[in-house]
């Protein structure tokens, strides 16, 4: 058993990382969506194409599909966990707070984060902020409308 409680977190948020990885919820097309986005982290090689259905100004369906690394695919995972049933005023929220613990400037713990809190390790590689970024630049775009492709470049 580890007494330590930091490799615990750590392990724990590996496994909530992994387990999104291999099994990524919201993963596949969406019939009918009305908003869409695609991104691109050329670093990193990572693609997303994101699509949603809105019922006036709430989220109400989103899927993903791509090919990513672990840290873009289970961000994506999250991200449409989070912000479904919730209006653009409230994923815009969700991004700051994401952009802000994967810049360091947040811990999680307090943020009301959930499941995202387990990226909050990111900011110590910064070449992986824009893996796990990714997805939340191409929701950004598609509320807006933008119909462009998000390049994290």
């Amino acid at each position: 058993m580890n007494d330590d409680p930091i490799g615990s977190l750590d392990e724990l948020y590996q496994e909530v990382i992994l387990d999104h990885y291999r099994k990524p919820r919201n993963y596949g097309t969406l019939p009918g969506a009305d908003r869409s986005a695609e991104g691109h982290n050329p670093l990193c090689g990572d693609r997303i194409a994101l699509q949603l259905k809105m019922k006036g100004d709430v989220i109400d369906e989103i899927r993903f599909q791509g090919k990513g690394c672990a840290i873009s695919t289970a961000s994506s995972s999250i991200m449409t966990e989070t912000v479904r049933g919730k209006t653009r005023a409230e994923a815009g929220a969700a991004f700051e707070k994401f952009h802000d613990l994967v810049m360091g400037k947040g811990n999680g713990a307090d943020g009301g984060l959930g499941k995202l809190a387990v990226f909050a390790g990111v900011s110590e590689f910064p070449v992986r902020v824009k893996c796990a970024s990714l997805a939340w630049h191409t929701l950004k775009a598609a509320l807006e409308g933008s119909g462009n492709t998000i390049s994290t470049e």
